[in-house]
């Protein structure tokens, strides 16, 4: 947990960096999120949900922290502790909230909206459209991984981070794929 609480420390730090001297003063509003969940099995109103106890499993935890503001875009920051060692991990914003399946948590959530669905294009699937937090886990089963693009949110928002079960593909026809759905934490994006 040290770990975990030192990494968010530093992801604020990060954050806030790009907004000293000129651009403070600029008045640019900046919104920011912080989520934390341990995770479950699902219950109603359950924030942090594992779909596969055997690649996320009961008890692991996740912190989300974003920083947006229209002067830096928006950086989003992926700390989790309790997965499986030495493990490949895809993570991305979703445009819904968590519940009992993963697919409830909806498509990515896509600053332009690919008209087709599913989007497996890389003209919208890809880090600069998306929030992708891929990230490979240590021998204690802890990763970390950040995310910047350079927009914010409007009235459309990301509800959610899901975890998926292994980095994200970027070939045409896959990308942003990046297998089964393991695990969603809610997040106030």
């Amino acid at each position: 947990m040290r770990i975990a609480s030192t990494l968010l420390s530093a992801a604020l730090v990060a954050g806030l960096a790009g907004l000293t001297g000129s651009t403070a003063q600029a008045a640019t509003p900046v919104h920011f999120t912080s989520a934390h969940g341990t995770f479950t099995g699902y219950t109603p109103g359950a924030r942090a949900v594992t779909y596969r106890t055997d690649l996320v499993p009961g008890g692991a935890q996740a912190h989300v922290f974003g920083t947006s503001a229209r002067a830096t875009g928006t950086t989003t920051t992926l700390v989790v502790t309790g997965l499986l060692p030495n493990h490949q991990y895809g993570a991305h914003a979703h445009a819904n909230a968590c519940g009992p399946t993963g697919d409830d948590a909806g498509p990515h959530f896509q600053y332009t909206p690919d008209p087709v669905k599913p989007s497996v294009d890389p003209a919208y699937a890809n880090p600069r459209n998306e929030i992708w937090l891929d990230f490979t886990t240590d021998r204690f089963g802890q990763g970390h991984t950040k995310s910047t693009v350079d927009w914010t949110f409007g009235s459309r928002r990301a509800r959610s981070v899901v975890i998926h079960e292994t980095h994200t593909h970027t070939d045409p026809g896959h990308a942003g794929t990046a297998g089964a759905r393991l695990a969603c934490l809610d997040v106030g994006f």
